[in-house]
């Protein structure tokens, strides 16, 4: 935790516009909710979201975080904004697409080559399409925090190259194209709720899991998954997004202020996770956990090729725009 509080000390963030008259700002409070601990980027993230909206409104927009999944997965997170009973969430991508299916495009393996590429991406005209597009299912999306590059954890065994996956039942969150990327990868592709996967691994009912540093470090999956594997497989952007049913009930001036303070606390909640990552993988190696950082990764993205064959089409011009617009 020390680690994390020096880094985001240390993390500095950007102004923005003029802020509204605070006369025409509506004093309401949010329940923000997420499904990871305290010590993680999107508590970092939520924090920060907090401390801007209670600044730049003079307190009249106060923040109530709900971490640790205790209003529900990611799934009943989502369910919920639409019809009203929570406010917002930081929310990774993959269960997001499960309501819009074209969001699962930032998703496929091995588009992005670095996290700057990502985000000239999603903080560019595609990315805020995708955002605006979420009000078709009664959702507001109003920034892309991220979870980061995933990585792949187990229990049984190093993994240099796709054969070695071979029989590991590794849980994938419950996202099309996660599934069918490590049954290509000739592992047994398990979807479950994160919350659900964590007593998996202590139960030994599945093998593996695949999340970036961040989580394997503030969720000490080391203690459970002795290897992890740097293949850096997807970018997995998360989004600040709130229930359309709440976002219609502000004023156009707190909705400026939400939408600048989401912006610049998932930029915020990127920086810290890049200040994080080295000391993070470095204390995980410290605390016994063997890291592959040499694997065969350009195996891996050939096994991984009928996945843009699959899905290529299904995303509409969506992925050949990210390609071209990464040339």
């Amino acid at each position: 935790m020390n680690m994390f509080k020096a880094a985001a000390a240390a993390v500095i963030t950007l102004g923005i516009s003029a802020v509204p008259a605070l006369a025409e700002i509506d004093t309401v409070n949010l329940r923000l909710a997420h499904v990871v601990n305290e010590q993680d980027g999107f508590h970092a993230a939520a924090t920060k979201f907090k401390e801007l909206v209670g600044e730049r409104s003079d307190g009249k927009i106060t923040v109530e975080i709900f971490p640790n999944a205790t209003l529900g997965d990611e799934r009943t997170l989502l369910e919920g904004m639409q019809i009203g009973t929570v406010d917002m969430g930081v929310i990774t991508s993959g269960p997001v697409s499960n309501f819009l299916e074209e969001m699962a495009v930032f998703e496929l393996p091995f588009l992005f080559p670095s996290p700057e590429a990502a985000y000239k991406v999603l903080d560019g005209e595609i990315g805020q399409e995708l955002l605006d597009r979420l009000s078709e299912v009664n959702l507001k999306g109003l920034a892309y925090a991220e979870r980061g590059f995933r990585n792949l954890t187990n229990s049984k065994r190093p993994i240099n190259s796709p054969a070695d996956l071979s029989g590991l039942r590794v849980r994938v969150m419950e996202n099309p194209v996660y599934i069918d990327s490590f049954r290509q990868l000739g592992a047994d592709a398990i979807p479950m709720a994160w919350t659900e996967a964590l007593t998996a691994m202590q139960q030994g009912t599945i093998d593996g899991q695949e999340n970036p540093v961040g989580v394997v470090y503030s969720f000490k999956l080391n203690e459970t998954q002795t290897n992890m594997t740097m293949t850096r497989h997807t970018y997995a952007p998360a989004i600040f997004v709130m229930g359309m049913p709440k976002w219609n009930e502000l004023s156009e001036e707190t909705q400026q202020i939400v939408r600048q303070a989401a912006q610049e606390a998932a930029e915020y909640e990127r920086a810290l996770n890049a200040r994080l990552e080295g000391e993070q993988l470095q204390a995980l190696k410290d605390a016994g956990m063997t890291v592959v950082e040499n694997a065969d990764l350009s195996a891996f993205s050939a096994a991984v090729q009928p996945v843009y064959e699959k899905y290529g089409e299904k995303f509409g011009d969506y992925l050949p725009r990210i390609q071209e617009a990464l040339k």
